[in-house]
């Protein structure tokens, strides 16, 4: 813990919060930590603040507002139409769009962490959402009994009713995908932070940022230490490094959670390499 930075320190304790422990100040602040350790200059207060004011300026707005449809059209028109956050059609994989700092300070992101500020301001306006892992998308959904619909912060808000999700998978995939029942349910804190540093990862890993890859999976292992594919990863750019010590225990690792795992010859021969 002493080695590491204060960003990573940070992550380290959020992601070893149980599960049950964990609220949406955790998913805030994991995301928050996450843009540290890319910008270690930053002043996190600074975003807390700017959360705080969107609420704040809300609040008035949605007092009094018996339906929660309505209350969903005051944040959509407010977020969407006066504060113009979108989604980044143009450059959805430049790296900024992970980071809510940015998200906050471009109003540009991607379905996740467009997402993640919808659920935050929601949260603090006392009117739970619940974030949904869409298969190649991820939407949102109010926690309320009387509101049987999800919205879709990546498309300013749209309000979806089942037969739209299935709709949109087909559209996602150019086929007839089935909507399964899983599809629609809510995911944990600790999966939102994971998705958004798998983003990180294969954006990182797409740019050749080795490094930065590695930092990303680094901190996934910290979310969740039994994914196995995360410690062949992480072998696996630790090899490219030259860290050559590091790289055999992650990939003797993987084979040992996945001994029949079908790159098994692959891993064993990198292993060899390594030896000789």
């Amino acid at each position: 813990m002493l080695s590491l930075s204060p960003a990573r320190q940070k992550f380290w304790q959020i992601a070893h919060t149980p599960d049950h422990e964990m609220s949406m100040e955790h998913l805030i602040e994991g995301a928050l930590a996450i843009a540290w350790e890319e910008y270690p200059r930053m002043d996190l207060g600074h975003y807390r603040e700017i959360f705080d004011r969107i609420a704040g300026d809300l609040q008035p707005r949605i007092a009094g507002i018996k339906y929660p449809l309505k209350v969903v059209q005051e944040i959509n028109q407010y977020l969407f139409v006066e504060q113009n956050f979108c989604g980044n059609d143009r450059d959805y994989y430049d790296p900024r769009n992970s980071f809510i700092t940015d998200v906050l300070d471009r109003r540009l992101g991607i379905p996740l962490t467009l997402s993640l500020v919808y659920m935050v301001v929601g949260d603090r306006l006392g009117f739970p959402i619940e974030g949904i892992s869409f298969p190649g998308h991820f939407i949102i959904r109010p926690q309320h009994p009387d509101l049987e619909i999800f919205i879709d912060p990546y498309n300013k808000g749209e309000i979806l009713f089942p037969e739209d999700c299935a709709n949109k998978l087909n559209q996602l995939y150019g086929r007839e995908v089935p909507l399964q029942r899983e599809y629609l349910e809510p995911v944990s804190i600790r999966r939102i932070l994971d998705r958004l540093l798998n983003n990180l990862k294969m954006i990182y890993l797409r740019s050749h940022e080795s490094s930065k890859a590695l930092g990303a999976i680094e901190r996934s292992l910290m979310l969740n230490p039994d994914v196995p594919t995360q410690w062949r990863d992480r072998g696996l750019i630790c090899y490219q490094l030259d860290r050559y010590t590091e790289a055999r225990v992650d990939l003797e690792n993987y084979l040992q959670r996945i001994p029949y795992a079908e790159d098994r010859q692959i891993i064993k021969q990198l292993i060899e390499e390594i030896k000789h």
